[in-house]
């Protein structure tokens, strides 16, 4: 993942995830929308804007049923829903791909055909691909022919498509495929989020960048998600709204500006509470090493040239004297001075 996605300082030296703002169609044919939502998700903190680039005719015929909720979007057919939100072409994709680059944000946008893959891939460093095309051979194999990295949703497939999708991408040349955890309902309920599927993606292949698209409703301490990243989530992707209460579309599922800044506040306190992968005594901790823990004591005034017994020493702190881890090593050693009770014993008051 570090390797691929070069955002900033934080992914690199940091462990943070790669974070994918997905606006989507959530402009709703506006440029000017479009831009003041890279506009926030740059100033939330994400590193990729993310869009989807499709015609409604060539991704989806008349007689397409809805998946969705309809209670939430009241479309109940694709390419009606879909003709709404395809009004970009190749120049407005430009003119955001360079909005982003003023705004030093990646510019993503998931292509739905081959078309589509062609004109986006001067202006991608790697390619997204939807759940729904986890099948889709043509189009897999045209945008791993362009010997990008690229990044899979894995919504509504068994292992063994994702398998095969993965071994068609890197056979035919793509260098680095992540995968994403993924659950394709619109909206996911949380007790479907399915988190654990995470670990199992990583541990299927040990040698991709795992992840998860996310289609909860955001909660207030955006717990799903930093559920997710505490799962090993190494990218994160999430639709993204300047107003949550916005009918239809993925406005309903989507974090805001607000959510963003706290999920990146979740993280950086996690971040900040991870601190050192291997167990060991801390610099902070030096102090109460040294007072917390116990000497040798001396519990019986012992004469010189007198042997050490343990009815003549105890344990107390502090542990500025001999451990008692040494307690068997010093017992039946005699001492070279004489010693009052409460003395600490030490290593020079042994007869060598």
């Amino acid at each position: 993942m570090h390797k691929v996605f070069l955002k900033n300082d934080e992914i690199i030296n940091k462990n943070f995830p790669y974070v994918i703002a997905e606006i989507g169609v959530n402009h709703e044919g506006s440029l000017t929308k479009a831009k003041e939502l890279i506009d926030l998700a740059a100033l939330g903190g994400a590193h990729a804007a993310k869009f989807q680039t499709y015609k409604a005719n060539n991704l989806a015929s008349i007689n397409s049923p809805a998946y969705w909720d309809t209670n939430k979007e009241k479309s109940t057919n694709q390419n009606e829903l879909f003709k709404k939100y395809d009004a970009f072409n190749k120049n407005e994709y430009y003119e955001l791909h360079n909005h982003c680059k003023r705004k030093d944000i990646d510019f993503l946008s998931t292509p739905f055909d081959i078309e589509s893959v062609e004109y986006l891939d001067p202006v991608l460093k790697f390619y997204k691909i939807a759940s729904a095309d986890i099948t889709n051979v043509p189009l897999l194999t045209a945008i791993a022919n362009k010997k990008k990295p690229i990044v899979i949703s894995t919504g509504a497939s068994k292992m063994s498509e994702i398998k095969f999708a993965h071994d068609l991408l890197k056979k035919n040349g793509c260098p680095d495929v992540s995968i994403l955890h993924c659950v394709l309902n619109y909206p996911t309920l949380n007790e479907n989020a399915n988190l654990l599927m995470i670990r199992d993606l990583s541990e299927t292949f040990p040698r991709s960048t795992i992840g998860y698209s996310d289609h909860t409703i955001p909660d207030e301490k955006m717990f799903i998600l930093t559920t997710a990243y505490l799962m090993g989530a190494k990218i994160i992707e999430k639709h993204f709204t300047d107003d949550k209460t916005l009918k239809g579309n993925d406005h309903y599922h989507a974090m805001d500006y607000e959510d963003l800044k706290k999920f990146f506040s979740n993280l950086r306190n996690i971040i900040n509470i991870q601190g050192y992968k291997k167990k060991d005594c801390l610099p902070t901790e030096e102090i109460s090493r040294l007072n917390a823990r116990r000497s040798i004591i001396v519990s019986k005034k012992i004469l010189k040239g007198e042997k050490i017994s343990s009815s003549n020493i105890t344990c107390k702190r502090p542990g500025s004297g001999i451990s008692p881890i040494h307690w068997n090593d010093i017992l039946n050693k005699k001492v070279n001075k004489n010693l009052d009770i409460d003395d600490i014993l030490n290593w020079d008051d042994l007869k060598t």
